[in-house]
Parts: structure tokens; C-alpha cells; sequence
């Protein structure tokens, strides 16, 4: 991996060279080159500033000369630095000979990649390496229209970074991984993690972020999506932020699938199922059309392999002319020829209007191994906030789902259940009306979702606190309401089973 990966790019630092990777690594958490350090240097609005590809708040606050300062100039904003103020910082000899760093001129020294303090969810220090400009607000951030950039870490990454299931697997596959953060993530709890991506240039890169960040090497893969892998090969995880953009050909790697529609995404997802171990996942990112007389949620339903269940949510919807303009934007072309631009533009409405699509959709696809005689598929939108990580609640999703595969109605009765944390119940109706018009039970963590329920339904989830049988709090609720208790018995195990499946009740059996 030594090599440059395309001429028409900047040369990258030598992947061979470990030992300069590690002693780079010393120096910068010395200087507290670390995600809390940026955030002590710059401040909270310089800091969001560079998610936003504005430079100028961080360089206003960096016009000083102590280390920090300095690295941040280098690395961070691209800026020439003086040799001299880097040689007590950084192993400078070491930096030029490996191809981190390279002259720039008179007694200055320029950073050869973006190097990006990332924090772990449990607290590591890692480093994220991509092309120069690339970190932050994709290729048109720098304008660069070279189709083999690498671009680092972006909301999309941070979104399937924080949906993903971590709990210790063996093995873990990182398909399309780019700048290499999703085989960092599972670096954490998986024994042996492999990246695939069809450009050289992206694996080069990722065994520099695994490297600078300290963590173990993974097996590194070129070709596309499952090409790399032997026939026999699986996975207990599988996750990819695949380059999931529908649009008119295949100009950008790091976003273009190359692929026509959304073809790619659904063979991705469809060749997932045979590459998973008995209870493993595959989770995605993915863009999906919504097309004239078809509905969304079958077409997305016909994505999923036999032997999985299946979780997507569909996050954002988007008009063509809206999600034309995102990525045209992404790109840079509104800054460039306008004649230019509009032709770009018309060609993608062209392949929306040839395609029959008239919107696009965003979101996460989770599957999961089961094998079951009835596989679970739920597709749902699902565009309010979340908490994040959600990777516990996309876990006890499927638990869930086998608990109550397992359980009949007559099963669900003898089971005792406790309402979940943090859920509380809203009553809505007109003031000072004896009685609300409908009762909400909302969730103040992971989906925070809200369901309508009735009466018995909300007495029911009130009482819930692993004590009682399900039956027994029926049969009171009967009494306490005249109700008949066997009527009772027989129409509320739907309700019960929805509440279960939402995540508002847990079993305690």
C-alpha cells in the first residue's frame, strides 16, 4: 500500500512506514491534537464552523504560535507552517522522509493529507486521514472535480457510526469504507475486521487513519461491494456507507455508485443476506426512488434477502429538482460555467423523468440473520429526532421481534412486563374537558417515538411494572371499568404486542 493510488492526486504518505504513523501519533496527543482539544482551542462556533467548511472562525483563533495552534494550521486549515516552530513538536525528518509532511517553500512545511482528531464513543483518540480539503463538506468544498478523492468524515459516516450494533463479534466487513471510519469503529469489538472499496486510493487512506489512530491493521480489499471476498466468506457485521447518490452517471467515486437508479444500494443490500453469520447484521445507508405507481415501502420490502429480517426507516424525502441541487452543490458545480451547470442539471431530471421518479428517499436498512419461518420486515418514516448511538435500540429491536415471534397471545398474558425508561404519557383535549380526546405515550430516548393508545391501553402501560401478569392487569382493569374480563383478554394482546414492538413495554420474564 505504499504506492499513489492515481497520478492525477497528490502523493500519499507511505502506509508501510508504521513506526513514523505511531511516532506521529505520540506527538500530536502530546500537543493535544485531540477532539477535546480543538474544542478548548477554537471554541464551540469556530469548532461547528469547520463541519461547515468555513475556515475563518478557526483561523482567527489560531494566530498564535504555541503547538496546538500550529497543528491545527497544518493539518486542519492546510496552511503553510515554519520548520521552524514544527521541530519541537513533531518529528519533523521522520514526517518529510514518510510523505506526512513536504516542503512548501522558503523555511515552511505543508501537510501532505487532512488529518482529523476524532473522539471514540469511549473516549479513544483516533485520527481520521483524507485527501487535503476533503474532510468536511465534500469535493466542492475545495472545488476539486477529481473523481478519486477521498473525502473523511462526514454526517452520513457520523449517522451508520452511531446506528451500528457493537456488541464483540469475530469478524466485522466494511464495505465502500473510504477514509476507513466504520473499520475503526469496529476495530473496537470485532476480532478481525476486513475494508473493501473499489478505489485504491480510499484503502491506502484507511490504513492510514488505522494506523494513526493506533488501531489494528484490517484486511484491506480492492473491488466492488462483495467482489473482493471468496465465495464461502461471512460476517457476524456488515456496514457500508455505500456511495449511494442516483444520479446520471458515475463522475465522483465517493458518491456515484456507477450503477442506473438505485441498483446499487439494492444489490448491496440483496447480496448482503448469504455474507451474514446465523444472528449477524448488515447495516446501510442507503437513497432510494420513490416511483410513479409503485409504493415505496414494497419496493424496499423486495430488497430483503430470504433468511433476514429487516428494519429500514426512511428518514428524508426529497423532490428530484431538491435532491438534483444537494448534489450538484456537493460538487461544486453551481460555482463553476453556468451553461455547464444547467446542462448537468438538465441530465439529472432527464434520468429522473426516464426512470418514472419522482422523489428519493434516505435512510438506514438493518438486517438480521434469523433464518426464521417468518422473517420480520418493517419499513416505516420515521423523519424526527433520535438520540444517538441508537446501536442498543436497533439491537433490542430484533429481540424484541424474537420475543414475540415466541410468544402467542395466550403467552403474551402470563408475561409480565415493565414500562420502559423515560416514557411519559401526554393527554391532549380541549381545556377543561372531563375527559381527553386521546392519550400519548412518548419516549424520551433512542426513536423517542409517540403512540396513540386508548384508555385501557394507557391504564395498562401505567400499571406495567414487572409485578403483575399481563391477564391479571386486565382482568382489574375489567373490574375497576365494568368491562367484560374474557372480551378484554381477547382484544388487547394486539395493543400489547405493538407497545412491545415499540419499545414503550419490556419483558421481564
Amino acid at each position: 500500500m505504499g504506492g499513489v493510488s492515481d497520478a492525477s492526486l497528490p502523493p500519499l504518505p507511505s502506509s508501510d512506514r508504521t513506526d513514523a504513523a505511531a511516532r506521529l501519533r505520540e506527538a500530536l496527543l502530546g500537543a493535544s491534537f485531540t477532539a477535546d482539544g480543538l474544542l478548548d482551542l477554537l471554541g464551540a462556533p469556530a469548532y461547528a464552523a469547520l463541519a461547515r467548511s468555513e475556515t475563518v472562525p478557526a483561523l482567527r483563533a489560531t494566530r498564535g504560535d504555541t503547538p496546538l495552534e500550529l497543528l491545527v494550521r497544518l493539518f486542519l486549515l492546510q496552511q503553510p507552517v515554519p520548520r521552524a516552530g514544527l521541530d519541537g513538536v513533531l518529528p519533523v525528518d521522520v514526517c518529510l522522509e514518510s510523505g506526512w509532511l513536504r516542503p512548501a517553500g522558503g523555511d515552511t512545511l505543508a501537510a501532505t493529507v487532512d488529518v482529523r482528531p476524532y473522539g471514540g464513543s469511549d473516549g479513544e483518540d483516533w485520527f481520521v486521514v483524507s485527501d487535503l480539503g476533503c474532510a468536511v463538506g465534500g469535493a466542492g468544498g475545495i472545488g476539486s472535480r477529481d473523481a478519486g478523492v477521498v473525502l473523511g468524515v462526514g454526517g452520513a459516516s457520523m449517522t451508520l457510526a452511531g446506528i451500528t450494533v457493537r456488541t464483540p463479534v469475530d469478524s466485522a466487513l466494511d464495505v465502500g469504507t473510504g477514509s476507513g471510519i466504520q473499520a475503526l469503529h469496529a476495530a473496537r469489538h470485532a476480532t478481525r475486521v476486513t475494508a473493501t472499496d473499489v478505489n485504491p486510493r480510499a484503502l491506502h487512506i484507511t490504513a492510514l487513519t488505522l494506523a494513526l489512530s493506533g488501531v489494528p491493521a484490517a484486511g484491506l480489499r480492492e473491488g466492488s461491494l462483495f467482489a473482493p471476498l471468496r465465495d464461502d466468506e461471512t460476517y457476524d457485521l456488515i456496514v457500508s456507507n455505500p456511495p449511494f447518490v442516483i444520479s446520471p452517471g458515475a463522475r465522483l467515486t465517493y458518491r456515484d455508485g456507477g450503477m442506473g437508479g438505485d441498483d446499487l444500494c439494492r444489490t448491496l443490500v440483496r447480496q448482503a443476506g448469504r455474507r451474514l453469520n446465523e444472528g449477524g447484521y448488515a447495516q446501510f445507508l442507503a437513497n432510494w426512488q420513490h416511483v410513479e405507481g409503485e409504493d415505496w415501502q414494497d419496493r424496499l420490502r423486495s430488497w430483503v434477502p430470504r433468511g433476514c429480517d429487516a428494519w429500514i426507516v426512511q428518514r428524508e424525502v426529497q423532490d428530484v429538482t431538491q435532491y438534483a441541487e444537494l448534489w450538484l452543490r456537493d460538487a461544486g458545480d453551481h460555482r463553476g460555467d453556468e451553461a455547464e451547470y444547467r446542462a448537468r442539471y438538465d441530465a439529472w431530471l432527464d434520468e429522473f423523468e426516464a426512470r418514472g421518479v419522482k422523489a428519493v428517499g434516505f435512510g438506514w436498512i438493518t438486517l438480521r440473520r434469523s433464518d426464521a419461518a417468518v422473517p420480520s420486515v418493517t419499513v416505516e418514516e420515521w423523519p424526527h429526532p433520535v438520540e444517538q448511538p441508537l446501536g442498543d435500540t436497533v439491537r433490542a429491536h430484533f429481540e424484541r421481534l424474537d420475543y414475540l415471534r415466541s410468544h402467542d397471545d395466550a403467552a403474551l398474558l402470563e408475561a409480565r412486563f415493565a414500562l420502559a425508561p423515560e416514557v411519559v404519557q401526554e393527554q391532549v383535549g380541549l381545556p377543561g374537558a372531563e375527559d381527553p380526546e386521546h392519550v400519548v405515550l412518548r419516549q424520551n430516548r433512542g426513536m423517542r417515538r409517540a403512540t396513540k393508545v386508548d384508555t385501557i391501553g394507557a391504564g395498562f402501560a401505567g400499571v406495567c411494572d414487572g409485578t403483575m401478569t399481563a391477564g391479571r392487569i386486565l382482568d382489574a382493569i375489567a373490574q375497576l371499568l365494568g368491562e367484560d374480563p374474557v372480551l378484554l383478554r381477547d382484544r388487547t394482546p394486539a395493543q400489547i404486542r405493538l407497545l412491545v414492538e415499540q419499545g414503550f413495554l419490556d419483558p421481564v420474564d
